[in-house]
């Protein structure tokens, strides 16, 4: 299953990442990691379900990878 970081937006209360939580496992989501400097977590959503917290107008999702760093 792909995986997703979710943060939470500037201005969004603690409350909508519970509450960004909560729907993410009632729609089959898999939280599998949650980030203890930044208000976030990482969830896996079987794929076409990811559009339930992207429609959440208090967080931000983008699908996880690989980040590189440039070499010298």
């Amino acid at each position: 299953m792909p995986q997703y970081n979710v943060t939470l937006k500037s201005g969004a209360s603690a409350e909508e990442l519970e509450k960004a939580k909560e729907i993410a496992k009632e729609k089959g989501g898999s939280i599998t990691h949650e980030y203890s400097l930044i208000k976030g977590f990482i969830v896996e959503y079987p794929d076409g379900h990811v559009d339930t917290l992207e429609s959440n107008e208090h967080v931000h999702v983008e699908q996880d990878g690989e980040a590189k760093t440039q070499e010298e």
